[in-house]
């Protein structure tokens, strides 16, 4: 007999049980699930509603149910169609009739809510403390690398040369506000649905400020309708969820470029790659691919619940059942993610070697040469055009700016002199973008000092 079953008059369809039933998705949430009954039916006590002594043998039973499903000696039925309700019939079976009484003034509807705000609540901050190691990682990096410089890319083409520190730290401000974003989420996840009962509310004089203090949420929601019909905070961190995998994705981008042997700036660490079954030579960056291909999944959750939720009426619907699945595959996503990114950047190699040639043949020094002619009086755009026609002699030649003699320069631009060779340099290049933000090595260092200062502040909700 199902729980529920007191008004039907026939046993459920054995295809629409296993249709119907959530358990083999929703059973991850039994520690929350338990937790949330144990503060309910302690209220329940406190409120007179139930018998100290039915209080005390229900709170022992839940303890001991967890136990057990932890050691595996009790499972999960499909006939009991969720969690919650295969915890309620081992408590029955366990401590007989005044298991029943454990549901009295809630319904599923707010108790599902409940355990997925504890859920993700516990999540969030997992995911904020692996965000914080990362970003300590990176900014580690950026203080070792001080000495490294790569060029620096737009279109793909080589643009202008930078700090090999300098990029590592424009991901550190992408993940930050990753972090930032997350931290925001929290605050609507840590809000407590209990209480509002299907959807209306309960007859019964529960307080539900004593249970929201015990589960230690900030806010209760003041709506019952909206208590158990609320997904937005899934949404919110989903779509979180979904920029921060988009950074990691275009990080790995780099990675799986920067390691090829046409670029050669980096080579990740063994542990972190894989080799190929028929070619022996091979050492494959399949962490940063994998990386950047679950990004999609994520991608998917989101819109799959926005989907989801987009015709529904108040209050509770059985589709919401369909909200759990992105939800955990997501966290499980974002965690692994990061733990396995975190310990790639920690243990890569840079190839200094190869990305001191890189930065020393090509035309990154251009711009430099062209606001060398800007500072002596000329137009940037008759600069810009003076250097565009020497950037085409050297391409005609095979050779790069600073191969050029002087007297090719003063035959271009009589405001050239010996001098220029100076600026022509990657290092003058890179320490002459010294304004707030550049890649100068006396900014870089100005914003790592910055970087430190944030990560001790303890800005994370889990480690204040």
């Amino acid at each position: 007999m199902k729980l529920w079953g007191g008004r039907f008059t026939k046993p459920t369809h054995e295809l629409v049980e296993t249709f119907t039933a959530s358990v083999h998705v929703d059973q991850r949430l039994y520690p929350q699930d338990i937790r949330g009954s144990v503060a309910h039916v302690k209220m329940l006590g406190r409120c007179g509603i139930l018998p100290a002594a039915d209080v005390e043998q229900i709170v022992t039973g839940l303890h001991s149910i967890e136990e057990k499903i932890a050691t595996g000696e009790l499972t999960f039925s499909v006939a009991h169609e969720d969690v919650h309700m295969n915890v309620e019939q081992h408590l029955i079976e366990q401590i007989g009739p005044v298991g029943g009484k454990l549901h009295t003034g809630r319904s599923r509807n707010d108790q599902v809510a409940l355990d997925m705000h504890l859920y993700l609540r516990e999540e969030v901050d997992e995911i904020l403390d692996l965000l914080h190691q990362l970003i300590t990682v990176l900014v580690d990096s950026a203080e070792q690398h001080l000495d490294v410089l790569i060029p620096g890319y737009t279109h793909l083409q080589r643009a202008q040369p930078v700090l090999f520190s300098h990029h590592l730290l424009a991901y550190a401000g992408m993940f930050r506000r990753d972090s930032e974003r997350l931290q925001s989420a929290r605050t609507r996840i840590d809000m407590m649905p209990l209480g509002a009962g299907a959807l209306a509310g309960t007859t019964f004089p529960i307080d539900r400020a004593a249970v929201a203090a015990e589960l230690g949420f900030a806010r209760l929601y003041d709506n019952s309708m909206d208590a158990v019909s609320d997904r937005d905070f899934i949404v919110e961190f989903l779509a979180d969820a979904a920029i921060l995998m988009m950074h990691l994705s275009r990080f790995c981008e780099e990675l799986v470029l920067w390691s090829s042997q046409e670029f050669g700036f980096v080579e990740l660490d063994d542990a972190y790659c894989t080799g190929s079954s028929i070619m022996p030579q091979k050492k494959n960056p399949d962490v940063a691919e994998l990386i950047r291909g679950k990004t999609g999944r994520v991608y998917g959750s989101l819109f799959a619940l926005l989907t989801v939720l987009k015709g529904l009426p108040m209050a509770y619907n059985k589709d919401l059942q369909e909200d759990k699945e992105g939800m955990f595959d997501t966290v499980d996503t974002v965690k692994a993610s990061l733990q396995l990114f975190t310990g790639m950047i920690a243990t890569m190699t840079v190839r200094r070697a190869r990305t001191e040639q890189a930065v020393r043949e090509d035309f990154s020094n251009a711009t430099d040469l062209a606001d060398y002619l800007v500072r002596r009086g000329l137009p940037f755009r008759q600069a810009h055009e003076v250097i565009g026609k020497l950037v085409l002699h050297c391409l005609e030649r095979s050779c790069f700016l600073a191969d050029l003699t002087l007297a090719e320069y003063q035959q271009a631009s009589p405001l050239f002199d010996a001098d220029l060779y100076a600026v022509l340099a990657p290092e003058a290049v890179v320490n002459a973008r010294a304004s707030l933000g550049g890649t100068a090595v006396s900014s870089v260092v100005e914003q790592i000092t910055g970087w430190r200062q944030w990560l001790g502040q303890g800005f994370f909700a889990n480690n204040p």
